[in-house]
């Protein structure tokens, strides 16, 4: 093994763990959503994440930003809450790996956006590759209304279609706030600010979850912060485009954690439309190297 692949490997590995410990925290949401709703899963898991992320940032003596910057975090944090609402909420009714396979088409749709919003050209098989990734959405979706077809089923696939358009507009967002901000910093303000936003609905939405829940909030805001931290020491030592991959471990994940803890069986036709898709974003980040450089892995 050469000196190079030693020191690629160590990053790989950690990041590879870091996106087992996200979907970790997916599969504890998913749960608590079905239990207490989707507004309150984040709301009480997100205070727990801002306390552990205010305890990081005292520690490490982060730097209070300009004003400018704390716009970038505001703006970015207000897109995640909805974000992850939508995400978590459509979780609740859309098994574990189906949901993951389908949020997998977000890398695609940020092409287009940042055509439209960083003026950056979109080659010919870029274009392929979103047609390529749109079928392979489709296949998982019809598969999934073919048969148990449920009108909360169908909510729940567009709530999570629609949370993967802002998952892609997050990481345009994601590109700029990455050359300002150091990652706990953007914790910070980024749990910060979607507590604040929750905050205002807490009068007509809020629920003191049940003292048998607070394990699982717990435990998912240490994962999720968990994983913030592995996935971002190892993009700080590899380049974006050899871990990217990693980020598609997380159906194997969800699809582990759906089975054993959700009793959810993954069928073929999931596998098919997911490879579809985890094919199309390959061929399209292999076409924009330059880009794919920028890009830092996001914790909602």
């Amino acid at each position: 093994m050469s000196q190079h692949d030693k020191n690629v490997a160590i990053p790989f590995a950690v990041a590879t763990v870091g996106i087992a410990t996200f979907a970790i925290m997916d599969g504890l949401m998913k749960g608590l959503s079905m239990e207490i709703g989707a507004y309150n899963a984040m709301l009480w898991r997100t205070l727990i994440s801002l306390m552990l992320a205010g305890i990081l940032f005292l520690w490490k003596k982060g730097r209070w930003p300009d004003n400018s910057i704390i716009r970038v975090h505001l703006w970015r944090g207000t897109v995640t809450s909805l974000m992850a609402f939508l995400f978590f909420w459509g979780l609740a009714y859309v098994p574990l790996a189906e949901a993951i396979g389908l949020s997998f088409i977000a890398p695609l749709i940020a092409l287009y956006l940042a055509a439209v919003l960083l003026k950056e050209e979109i080659s010919r098989k870029s274009v392929w590759a979103s047609m390529v990734g749109l079928t392979g959405t489709l296949v998982v979706v019809g598969g999934k209304l073919g048969g148990e077809y449920s009108q909360n089923m169908g909510n729940g696939i567009a709530a999570i279609l629609l949370s993967a358009v802002l998952y892609a507009y997050n990481l345009i967002l994601q590109r700029q706030q990455a050359l300002i901000a150091e990652p706990i910093e953007i914790a910070f303000f980024q749990n910060g600010t979607v507590v604040a936003i929750y905050l205002l609905f807490a009068p007509f939405l809020a629920v003191v979850p049940p003292v048998e829940l607070a394990a699982n909030l717990a435990a998912a805001a240490l994962v999720g912060i968990t994983s913030l931290l592995l996935i971002s020491w190892a993009y700080a030592r590899a380049e974006a485009k050899i871990l990217i991959q990693v980020e598609y471990t997380a159906f194997i994940w969800a699809a582990l954690f759906g089975w054993l803890v959700f009793d959810e069986e993954v069928t073929a036709v999931t596998l098919a439309g997911t490879l579809l898709i985890v094919s199309a974003c390959l061929v399209a980040a292999r076409q924009r190297p330059d880009q794919t450089e920028r890009i830092e892995p996001t914790v909602v």
